[in-house]
């Protein structure tokens, strides 16, 4: 299966919901997205899930494939819905609310220590992309 229109990491912003990625085209975004990731100083990462646990779920396999320490939920809902993860490295914090209207995708920004390097988006990426 192939992945039309998706050859970089820049295509994917164009994007409300993830893509289906053949493997092929997930293993090259994967290492374009390694190079910026070292770039970056710490991260937020937003997660668009049909639920809590699966939101949560994507935020721990990427943890787990970037070796990050695992961030603690300090706000969550036990509504089932759609939701919207919001996760910071910084803080250290994961919340977790009920949000209607999304699309469905795992989103990475980059942040520096100071102003004079500008938080950079990736993503959507598929829920199970690091997995």
């Amino acid at each position: 299966m192939s992945s039309p229109g998706i050859q970089s990491l820049k295509d994917l912003s164009r994007l409300r919901e993830a893509p289906s990625l053949d493997q092929s085209t997930a293993e090259q975004l994967l290492q374009e997205l390694e190079v910026a990731l070292s770039q970056s100083s710490w991260f937020t990462i937003g997660v668009m899930a049909p639920s809590a646990d699966q939101a949560l779920s994507s935020l721990r396999s990427v943890e787990a494939s970037q070796q990050w320490t695992s961030l603690e939920v300090v706000e969550t809902t036990t509504d089932e819905g759609p939701v919207f993860l919001k996760a910071n490295q910084r803080g250290g914090t994961v919340r977790v609310r009920i949000e209607h209207g999304l699309g469905s995708g795992i989103l990475i920004s980059g942040h520096g220590d100071d102003d004079t390097q500008p938080a950079t988006t990736w993503g959507p990426f598929p829920l199970d992309f690091f997995g």
